[in-house]
């Protein structure tokens, strides 16, 4: 049995919109595309392409599939090669043509939950929506936040209203970059459970 894994590059203050460039994706009149690189590092981006060198599928949502499918065919160097090299799925009910070689459309998060049963990894980039959607499905078996030493106070964030209430345990250590970024590797732990903290002592 497989996993999917969520790799999503994240701000403090919970911002996943537009990492990669200004015109990435302007929703909303966001105004910070692009906010990824200033706080990046090589070491960082070697972790990163160490984890898409690794993968066996890749799984997007519809919004980014069309990022990615508009630029990767066309580039080079090893992270164009992986990408272009394995199965690619995109959760769509309204995409019927995908132009992407090797691009097979899914339904829902219930059918992306099976590719488990094909692959060993299967990364998703991006795809905030889609995350919702597995987690609320309980098919996403990991995921990875990559934390930028950056607030923005504005653009689309992960964890928002109607965010399914669990806890999470480190899958791996956690690994910090030398810019300040952070990679935590995170898998369901449970249901929420509350307790009152004990009194400190002299309170």
């Amino acid at each position: 049995m497989g996993i999917i894994v969520a790799n999503l590059f994240i701000t403090l203050d919970g911002v996943y919109q537009a990492p990669g460039g200004r015109e990435e994706d302007t929703e909303g009149s966001f105004a910070f595309g692009g906010w990824q690189a200033p706080v990046s590092d090589d070491e960082a981006e070697a972790a990163i392409e160490a984890g898409i060198s690794s993968m066996d599928a890749l799984l997007l949502g519809r919004r980014t599939y069309d990022i990615f499918a508009a630029y990767w065919p066309h580039q080079s160097g090893d992270v164009g090669a992986a990408l272009n090299r394995v199965p690619k799925f995109v959760v769509s009910s309204t995409l019927s043509g995908p132009s992407w070689a090797g691009t097979t459309v899914l339904p829902n998060a219930t059918a992306a939950g099976r590719l488990r049963e094909e692959y060993g990894q299967v990364h998703m980039f991006g795809s905030g929506v889609l995350i919702r959607s597995l987690l609320a499905a309980e098919v996403l078996d990991r995921l990875h936040l990559w934390l930028y030493p950056v607030t923005l106070g504005q653009g689309k964030r992960l964890f928002d209203a109607g965010t399914v209430p669990a806890t999470y345990r480190l899958a791996e250590p956690a690994r910090t970059f030398p810019k300040g970024a952070v990679s935590l590797a995170y898998e369901r732990a449970g249901a929420v459970e509350t307790l009152d903290m004990p009194a400190t002592q002299g309170t």
